[in-house]
């Protein structure tokens, strides 16, 4: 976020920054300092340019005082800028368009699953700016089927990782009955960040030299996508029965899965496998359904490029993204919060439940 203005708490002018190598603007997290009991109005004066300027109608910040309990704050969108009006209660205040989810936290996070004796974190190689591509592998891989999720492809989409924390932790929870069945039968492969460095560097939807990796499935390279080259590489050494790319999604306020039924080649199995998948979300999770969505023709120019359907069309398995929203779910609104880290983390480890559901059929 850039300042363009602040010398009056009433009329604070910013600006969105774009990715440091691509033209997407959309993402932000910022701190305001010294408003204590001061109405503050913050104008974003370039959301109407943003890459999802509809994203913003019906959209409301989120705030902290603590970076640990988020709340949505007043926000209005006239088409041009974005408003946000908060009277902030303490000295120090954050704002940011989800809730973040912190590198730190994402170390943390690999740090308690290698606790358990259940769980191998695998270097995979490097990303561009030379960070760690960490695979989590949770059960024996002997195991008869491979479950493969991902997530954060798209860095600001920071909803995703949430989702798989609330996953992971409920897969290593040993009360967990879904889970102690799911390890049964079944090894888990778990990318929790594919993007490291758009995720440092604040970006919304690519990494350190402008790639969006959930258009490089079909190619990946070194030299631009090594994120996608080196997990891409080790799937195809496990080979795959589920998998689950994890996003957010700026404009529907709904969670929803895009299936793989548009693939040539799609078949009837696939098409009754996927319903199932869909159908045991469902019962698992109120906040998950199918009525709304992407229409199938979407992505019909590149599909093969998306991550989802380069694994449907290869694998033959089922094979989706997830989206959940930057607003609020509309199925189950929570006007204080919206969607939120909490209620990802908790979808996330709902979706064991359908993972059970698909894979104790498949013997």
């Amino acid at each position: 976020m850039d300042l363009v203005r602040a010398e009056h708490p009433a009329d604070i002018e910013l600006r969105l920054r774009s990715d440091n190598a691509a033209d997407f603007s959309q993402w932000f997290h910022f701190r305001l300092q010294g408003a204590r009991n001061q109405q503050c109005t913050m104008r974003i004066v370039n959301a109407g340019g943003s890459s999802y300027p509809d994203g913003w109608r019906g959209y409301q910040a989120v705030a902290s005082y603590d970076r640990e309990h988020w709340f949505r704050v007043p926000t209005s969108f006239d088409g041009q800028t974005l408003t946000i009006a908060h009277l902030p209660e303490r000295d120090s205040v954050y704002y940011a368009y989800f809730e973040p989810y912190s590198w730190e936290r994402h170390l943390a996070l690999l740090g308690r699953a290698e606790r358990s004796d259940l769980v191998r974190i695998e270097d995979l190689g490097a990303t561009v700016d030379g960070r760690d591509m960490n695979l989590v592998v949770v059960g024996n891989p002997d195991a008869a089927r491979k479950i493969w999720v991902i997530a954060r492809q798209h860095p600001g989409e920071t909803m995703a990782e949430w989702f798989v924390e609330g996953m992971l932790e409920a897969l290593l929870d040993a009360a967990n009955p879904h889970a102690r069945k799911l390890l049964q039968r079944a090894v888990f492969y778990i990318v929790p960040n594919m993007n490291p460095d758009g995720s440092i560097r604040g970006n919304l939807r690519t990494n350190a030299v402008g790639a969006n990796l959930n258009r490089e499935w079909m190619a990946p390279s070194l030299e631009s996508s090594p994120e996608v080259f080196h997990v891409r590489r080790r799937l195809h050494e496990t080979g795959c029965d589920l998998f689950l790319d994890v996003h957010g999604d700026e404009g529907l306020p709904y969670v929803f899965v895009a299936g793989s039924e548009m693939l040539e080649g799609f078949t009837e199995q696939q098409r009754v496998e996927q319903q199932a998948f869909v159908d045991a979300f469902k019962t698992a999770s109120p906040d998950f359904q199918d009525e709304h969505g992407y229409p199938s023709g979407k992505y019909r120019e590149e599909i093969l490029k998306l991550a989802s359907k380069y694994v449907g069309h290869h694998f033959k398995c089922v094979s989706l993204t997830l989206e959940m929203p930057f607003k609020d779910n509309a199925q189950l609104p929570a006007p204080d919060v919206g969607w939120d880290g909490r209620r990802s983390a908790r979808l996330g480890a709902a979706a064991l439940q359908a993972m059970w559901e698909a894979v104790k059929g498949k013997d």
